[in-house]
């Protein structure tokens, strides 16, 4: 019987810790999710931890985050409600409510937390930017998501630009002068771009011509990687309208560009095919492929779109063909110029873009999709992945984390370089801070970070009933953190962010606070009462004696306390003393009665009217309010933990 209870135990806890393990498992997959802006896959997993009752804080602030990005308000409202009156909540969150609010057509209660949030954050421009160019999910991911951007090392003098890497090699294209022959290019006095390739992670390898009949005497760029029907590995690119050594011209005598495919034959990479979504009157290029490689999506300016060149797609048949044009619609699409099309391992789509809101000519974005997979939104990804130049050629590596950018922003080597970015996901600090002698969580405790540098506040919140507390932080920060309790005096906490690695989301810091040595703060004792002229313990006075005997019993064990009584001025000494003293017996004796060790009483004394705390000397020159100032009882702590005695 025995061994079969220890048995029915282990089956429990190996239960408990496979449900609890699929939770923080649920956890893990929605943060990828949400960093690969798959908000539709992140609400399933988020969704799962609030059913599980995870960590569902956190779960709701996600979803919020999640139905806000998708423009889903009435659903994000519900979440952002669960959450909001949390003390320890970033204020952050009371901006993201007001915009969901304020989307959702609740301007006054979106007004109300707008006034809320900032009273916290006084010099957040975000809200202008909101109404002025009315892109919340941009207003929303830019306001903690970032990227890290570098040059590469095999940047050129010339164009560089155009990444995509494939089995551990980088292939891109470039004007460089590689021999005497090099044409010049009139519109840049440049040579004419060819496609190369380099080992990634091989500082020591130098870019080559791509072999074979890809290269030509015009523009090869924007290559992809596929497969065909036969699992054969595939390459589209981007010509002028040059294919099996002979040229097209439109009609104004121009060499459109068109999307080419070439296979592999004998080591080297051959042309052909030639596109049907191809044409001699327009141009068609940068092309991208779907993971699940059932689209090609590529930049156009042909005839009926929304602007210069707009995002188009097509359905990859079965057996490789492609079929008509799609536009992929008026939300990715402006009257100016989109091109660049990347799709990441989720399927989301990145382009560049100079009509949409940015920060300078072309800037990156990424699109948005709600639960039937429709584009609701773009986001543009901010600094320092956008600049005030061109910012173009966005390619996510599968680790979500990495990738690669081009641009011509200053600083650059050459017109366009390439840029490697890392991801660096939203960085929070979370603790619990505790008592520093029973080592028990303390509630209501207000932390407030303050940036060292600047010495402003940074952001605010309590610690909940199990003492924790989370907030929002940036990285290459140093902060200050104030803890603060009614019963523990102020602590200060100094930490620093710039060692903290790129992808690490979440750091500890746990903050240990000293009561304060005052057992009436300590107890929140209110004022003992006694009935005029009795010591009688009456019921409300028991209340208080009460809260006395749990800090002695439960919160400080090891507490060593006088017990004194006071008395108003009024009457004789010798009333007051014995009235005193016997009001400090009556004290002394419920203690002892309702648990408190007899030895940690080290004496109980009535000191009548000898000890008052203010000028008055009888009810002629003082109020009943002064009078009663004077009628207290006092517990002087002696010694709060043990063989450490904090007065004598």
């Amino acid at each position: 019987m025995k061994n079969l209870k220890i048995w029915n135990i282990f089956v429990f806890l190996f239960i408990a810790i496979q449900i609890a393990s699929a939770q923080y498992g649920a956890q893990k997959k929605g943060d990828y999710y949400f960093g690969q802006f798959s908000y539709i896959k992140a609400i399933k997993e988020y969704e799962k931890m609030v059913k599980g009752n995870l960590n569902t804080s956190y779960a709701h602030q996600q979803l919020a985050e999640c139905y806000l990005l998708i423009r889903n308000y009435k659903k994000a409202i519900p979440h952002f409600e669960a959450i909001i009156n949390d003390a320890m909540l970033p204020t952050d969150y009371y901006f993201k409510y007001a915009m969901a609010l304020y989307s959702n057509g609740q301007r006054k209660e979106s007004e109300k937390y707008l006034k809320k949030y900032k009273k916290y954050n006084k010099n957040d421009s975000r809200v202008k930017r909101f109404l002025k160019d009315g892109n919340l999910a941009s207003v929303v991911f830019n306001s903690r998501q970032r990227y890290d951007v570098e040059p590469v090392s095999f940047n050129s003098p010339e164009s560089d630009f155009g990444t995509y890497l494939h089995q551990g090699n980088l292939y891109f294209a470039s004007s460089r002068k590689t021999d005497a022959e090099n044409k010049i290019y009139g519109w840049n006095e440049e040579p004419w771009l060819d496609i190369f390739q380099v080992q990634e992670n091989n500082p020591m390898s130098t870019p080559k011509k791509l072999k074979g009949t890809i290269n030509t005497k015009f523009h090869e760029s924007s290559i992809a990687f596929s497969t065909d029907y036969k699992n054969d590995t595939i390459i589209y690119f981007t010509r002028n309208n040059y294919y099996e050594k002979k040229e097209g011209y439109g009609a104004l005598n121009e060499i459109n560009l068109k999307i080419y495919s070439a296979i592999q034959e004998d080591g080297v990479w051959n042309e052909n095919r030639s596109l049907r979504i191809n044409s001699d009157y327009y141009s068609t290029g940068h092309p991208t492929v779907s993971p699940d490689r059932k689209r090609i999506y590529y930049t156009s300016d042909k005839p009926g779109g929304f602007g210069g060149t707009d995002i188009y797609y097509s359905i990859i048949h079965e057996r490789g063909g492609v079929g008509s044009p799609i536009n992929a619609g008026p939300i990715v699409n402006t009257e100016g110029n989109e091109m660049f099309p990347f799709i990441n391992k989720e399927g989301k789509l990145f382009f560049s873009s100079d009509g949409h809101v940015g920060f300078g000519q072309l800037d990156v974005f990424s699109t948005i999709t709600d639960e039937d997979g429709k584009i609701v939104d773009v986001i543009n990804l901010g600094t320092p992945m956008n600049s005030s130049a061109d910012d173009f050629g966005y390619f996510g590596e599968t680790n979500g984390i990495t990738g690669y950018v081009s641009s011509n922003r200053e600083g650059g080597k050459g017109s366009d370089d390439i840029y490697k970015f890392k991801f660096t996901p939203a960085l929070d600090i979370e603790g619990v801070v505790t008592d520093g002698i029973n080592l028990k969580p303390l509630d209501s405790v207000k932390i407030r970070l303050f940036d060292q540098k600047t010495s402003t506040l940074a952001a605010e919140t309590t610690t909940d009933k199990n003492g924790y507390y989370r907030l929002p932080i940036n990285r290459n920060t140093s902060y200050m953190i104030e803890a603060v309790r009614r019963t523990h005096p102020h602590e200060n906490v100094f930490l620093n962010t710039h060692t903290v690695s790129h992808s690490t989301k979440m750091i500890r810091q746990d903050i240990v606070l000293e009561p304060v040595l005052d057992l009436k703060l300590l107890a929140n004792l209110n004022k003992i009462y006694f009935d005029f002229n009795k010591s009688d313990i009456r019921p409300d006075a028991a209340k208080e004696l009460d809260k006395v005997v749990n800090v002695m019993t439960n919160m400080y064990p090891d507490m060593i306390i006088r017990l004194e009584a006071h008395t108003d001025p009024v009457g004789s000494n010798s009333y007051n003393d014995r009235l005193s003293e016997s009001r400090a017996k009556s004290t002394y004796e419920y203690l002892i009665a309702n648990g408190v060790p007899e030895e940690h009483i080290l004496s109980y004394k009535g000191y009548g009217k000898r000890k008052l705390i203010n000028h008055c000397t009888s009810k002629k020159d003082c109020s009943p309010e002064e009078l009663e100032l004077n009628r207290r009882t006092e517990f002087p702590i002696i010694q709060i933990r043990k063989g450490i005695l904090v007065a004598k």
